[in-house]
């Protein structure tokens, strides 16, 4: 933690091992990061994967089982076991699956692991709606690329989701200092991806950025 700013993994430390395994999460941790982002897609029967791409030479994870998948691709290690691993830091789920049997499935896998600390964000607002629904204690974020921040934050007011995920790139057009006080101001995190610049990462933690997603694990924790 840098000054009560989270700094998470970018699917785990995906330069020390390859990303979105538990190798790379559990180094995540080790080298003290405060949390791992991830991908989830839910296979064709029902289990939650973490993997960013839904495409795979034996076709998209949705038509594959589990294993089926884990044959072509060994290391694929379901969301469960990444929750074990990742346990007592911060897990930010992004899921990558529009289908509402992934959503049914998250909300029941999060009801039963309720101790568990977990955002779940996604660039599918539907499914950030539907998790947010069914879910309501579940904190869930808007993810964006692109999008002036502010138009994000008043749907995230308006529909009572804990926090917004710009992109860094777009949020460091605007003053991030102010925008981030209108956010805390109505109950809003704002966390940040991907940052992997030591000065930028110090710039959103002076203006009180909530969390930072990156692919540096130099940058976990700072003097």
């Amino acid at each position: 933690m840098v000054s009560g700013m989270l700094v998470l993994a970018h699917r785990g430390a995906n330069r020390l091992a390859p990303e979105n395994t538990v190798p790379a999460m559990e180094l995540a941790v080790e080298r003290g990061a405060d949390g791992v982002e991830l991908d989830v897609h839910r296979t064709a029967d029902g289990s939650l994967v973490v993997r960013h791409d839904a495409d795979t030479p034996s076709g998209p994870i949705g038509e594959l089982t589990l294993d089926e998948l884990l044959f072509a691709f060994p290391d694929v290690p379901t969301l469960a076991a990444v929750l074990d691993v990742c346990r007592g830091t911060l897990v930010n789920v992004e899921v990558k699956d529009p289908d509402p049997r992934a959503t049914d499935e998250l909300v029941a896998l999060l009801t039963d692991r309720a101790n568990d600390d977990v955002v779940v964000s996604s660039f599918d607002w539907a499914v950030v709606e539907r998790v947010q629904a069914a879910a309501p204690a579940v904190p869930t974020g808007l993810l964006s690329f692109g999008m002036p921040p502010d138009e994000v934050l008043v749907t995230a007011v308006l529909r009572n989701h804990a926090a917004v995920h710009p992109d860094v790139w777009t949020l460091t057009t605007v003053d991030v200092g102010a925008f981030v006080a209108r956010a805390h101001a109505q109950g809003v995190r704002v966390n940040v991806w991907t940052v992997n610049d030591a000065e930028q990462l110090e710039m959103l933690r002076d203006s009180g950025v909530d969390a930072v997603i990156t692919d540096d694990e130099t940058l976990y924790q700072l003097a």
